[in-house]
């Protein structure tokens, strides 16, 4: 059987070149794979990443050794090269359980022959190669190449997941997602994806074509990676080992974590997830690593339906339509200060950076277009939910780097004395 194996392999290898060729062949080898890398690196995209990510490490490896390999070959064609061929096989490995096609791969051993041909068509003439030991090796280098890339296909085939298996957990994360499902159906659905259904579940969400390194996921998370919004299912809360292990998963250092909920729940932490999302691509929320929607329930809850708050903001506060934009503004920053701090005229005064008597000047105002709405339980808690909403908008729409306070020339400002008596509602009193 092993001299069996060593004749098939030694059929498919380059036996009538001159074995001289291997001396005049290694000097070219590292800068040819340099050569080689630079091409890959400059024409397809994933190896184009930082030169310490794996798939370039993966990239190094596999030129090295299959520059190394072929020359080998050439030398003594009947020299066992298994470990090499395990590379290859490795790197097919690779392709499958990162969950991508064989494409890149293949391409990037395209690109290698071709800069090799390059290069060999330079030297040759230089070392004076005779036509036929050219076409010899053309031929060889091309049916290396095939050989290469029939390991990786190998390497792929042997990695790819259980295609019933996977079936099972896409169904699973479906049933997830919907509200009619009963508990029965759920269990037996998890038991043939084997998952161990827990009690508690959290969605966590990447930004849209996130890139993802699926040979680290954690056997006890679903994901759905390949959509176009991508998401993985957690069991129970996410720990900090489990953070950490999450961002290995994507690597692009931005995720959402949704609220953990019963596992009937799961589309609700989902939809929060991708709303907090929103509100990190559009600013509302600050752009960090991980974001979690435990931190952020008021503004997810505030801008859940903006289009609503609209329409409080038109019932409740139409009225102050008919100041000016500047004016308009002020006042109800001073009412937002009022309904926050509910503290006297000299408190908001403090909190605002103007004057007590500007205070209540404004107030008189507010009062004179809101009236009893100031006194109402409901209108004044809708009020309050519009002007923070509002806020949270604002900071979404502001310009990087400018800051949410006025400027000194507002914050100096006085209003004209007013000789009125001063509003005798104990919020306002000095």
């Amino acid at each position: 059987m092993a001299q069996q194996t060593l004749t098939r392999e030694a059929a498919g290898r380059p036996s009538r070149l001159p074995r001289r060729l291997a001396l005049l062949m290694r000097p070219e080898l590292p800068s040819l794979a340099a050569e080689i890398i630079d091409e890959v690196r400059r024409s397809i995209p994933e190896y184009g990443r930082p030169l310490k990510g794996p798939y370039v490490e993966a990239l190094r490896i596999g030129v090295d050794r299959a520059l190394t390999d072929f020359v080998d070959r050439v030398a003594n064609p009947l020299e066992p090269s298994a470990r090499h061929q395990e590379t290859y096989r490795r790197l097919g490995r690779f392709e499958a359980q990162e969950g991508r096609t064989l494409d890149t791969l293949q391409a990037a051993l395209r690109i290698g022959v071709q800069v090799a041909w390059r290069r060999i068509m330079k030297v040759g003439p230089r070392r004076r190669l005779s036509p036929e030991v050219m076409a010899q090796l053309a031929d060889a280098l091309f049916a290396y190449i095939d050989e290469l890339a029939a390991l990786a296909l190998e390497g792929y085939l042997d990695a790819r997941p259980d295609g019933e298996a996977e079936a099972h957990r896409r169904r699973l994360l479906e049933l997830l997602l919907r509200r009619d499902v009963s508990s029965r159906v759920l269990a037996e659905a998890a038991e043939r994806a084997g998952w161990t259904l827990p009690d508690e579940a959290t969605a966590v969400v990447a930004p849209p074509g996130a890139r993802y390194v699926r040979a680290v996921l954690d056997k006890d998370v679903l994901a759905d990676l390949t959509g176009t919004q991508p998401f993985l299912v957690v069991p129970g809360r996410p720990t900090p080992e489990r953070r950490r292990s999450l961002l290995r998963v994507l690597p692009d250092r931005q995720l959402v974590i949704g609220l953990t909920v019963p596992i009937a729940g799961v589309a609700d932490s989902l939809r929060w997830a991708r709303c907090a999302l929103g509100l990190v691509e559009t600013g509302v929320l600050e752009d960090a690593p991980v974001t979690d929607c435990e931190e952020h329930l008021l503004t997810l809850w505030l801008l859940s339906d903006q289009a609503l708050i609209d329409q409080l903001a038109h019932r409740h506060l139409g009225g102050m339509d008919g100041f000016s934009p500047r004016q308009r503004d002020r006042l109800l920053e001073t009412l937002h200060a009022w309904l926050v701090t509910r503290g006297t005229a000299n408190d908001i005064a403090r909190e605002l950076g103007i004057h007590p008597q500007t205070v209540r000047y404004r107030m008189r105002q507010v009062e004179g277009v809101l009236g009893d709405r100031l006194t109402d339980r409901e209108a004044r808690f809708a009020i309050e939910a519009v002007l923070r909403a509002t806020r949270l908008r604002e900071r979404a729409a502001r310009p990087p780097g400018t800051s949410a306070g006025r400027d000194g020339a507002a914050a100096r400002e006085r209003a004209p004395i007013d000789n009125r008596p001063i509003s005798d509602r104990r919020d306002m009193s000095t």
